[in-house]
């Protein structure tokens, strides 16, 4: 007898690298960008709902390789995701990912997915997110420290969510600012290559960070920074990896995801355990303030939390209804009788 064909749960959604970027071009870039912006901050402003526990983590001296899991009663989702700086001299990406959302009702898996790509836009539409409830009203320039694989994905946030309309491009590897320049050529954006990061930063209303380097690194110091800019710091995701000056965080209001998470990963893992921090949702769901003031300098110390992951599997999937842009794959055993899982192996030979 032969084995009976999988019921329609067995088959999972996969969206592939190839079929996630038709589905963005599909859409449009900063349309995409927009809409995630909106979906995250609206994960934001229910994030009591949610189960929130640090990404595990598997150091080496080589990198990092992650797990990052929540839910919200409803789904799951998790991400793969590792950080490697030194395989950009082999060629390889630095951060690859891959992600899933399950049912909690049932536990089988809806969605499996790409997520190089959908990490970079994530991060890009939180950064908006952010800066939309923490930077100068009326933000115009934006400085993007760290021209690599992120840099576009955050300009074109900016432009798209707060209206930016310079971007002043620093990288100590000339050629990565050559590779955004190029890049964001008629994007409708003013782009100003800089020699230095000082001279990135000069007249920016927000300063984004974002380079790669495992280590302990000061990109700017408490001199560059003046009154009244927003710092979106992106680059610090794990312990030993920092991009400021500590004395920047003293004169700043920072603002976090997760506090347990971003003590050990984020710029503030440089500050005594008491260093005050606010919580982005709270900021978003309107239970406290964000920026108060003209001259006040907001930090966002972003370090990437699974909600927002959660956020964009979400979006994916509901963008995907109507389309061709994944593939079915049998990854899920279905015997016709639970209990007889041998049987169905059986059958099959």
């Amino acid at each position: 007898m032969p084995a009976p064909l999988p019921s329609e749960k067995a088959f999972i959604p996969f969206v592939s690298v190839e079929n996630m970027m038709r589905l963005v071009h599909h859409v449009g870039i900063e349309t995409v960008l927009v809409e995630l912006t909106d979906a995250v901050e609206a994960d934001f402003r229910r994030w009591d709902l949610f189960d929130k526990t640090p990404r595990v983590a598997s150091h080496s001296h080589d990198g990092v390789i992650e797990l990052m899991p929540t839910s919200d009663g409803a789904v799951y989702s998790f991400k793969y995701v590792n950080g490697h700086p030194k395989n950009m001299a082999q060629g390889l990406q630095t951060v690859t990912a891959f992600g899933l959302l399950a049912e909690v009702s049932t536990g089988y898996p809806v969605l499996l997915t790409e997520m190089t790509l959908l990490t970079a836009l994530r991060t890009a539409a939180t950064s908006a997110m952010a800066a939309r409830h923490l930077a100068p009203r009326n933000a115009r320039c934006v400085a993007l420290i760290g021209n690599g694989a992120q840099a576009e994905f955050q300009a074109l946030a900016m432009k798209a969510v707060l209206g930016i309309e310079e971007v002043r491009l620093y990288d100590i590897d000339p050629r990565a600012t050559e590779k955004t320049e190029r890049n964001l050529t008629g994007k409708g954006l003013r782009l100003v290559p800089c020699t230095s990061a000082q001279a990135a930063i000069e007249g920016a209303d927000i300063i984004t960070t974002c380079t790669a380097d495992k280590q302990l690194a000061t990109i700017l110091t408490d001199n560059m920074v003046g009154a009244g800019v927003h710092i979106n710091a992106i680059g610090g995701d794990c312990p030993g990896k920092t991009e400021l000056h500590r004395d920047i965080l003293l004169r700043a209001d920072t603002f976090v995801e997760y506090p347990p998470q971003t003590r050990i990963e984020g710029e503030i893992q440089q500050m005594d355990p008491d260093y005050p921090v606010t919580e982005l949702w709270q900021v978003v769901s309107g239970r406290t303030q964000g920026r108060r003031s003209e001259g006040q300098i907001t930090l966002f110390d972003s370090v990437g939390f699974a909600i927002e992951d959660f956020s964009a599997l979400r979006y994916v999937r509901e963008k995907l209804v109507g389309t061709d842009y994944f593939q079915k794959l049998d990854i899920i055993a279905d015997p016709d009788d639970p209990r007889d899982l041998f049987g169905m192996l059986q059958r099959a030979g």
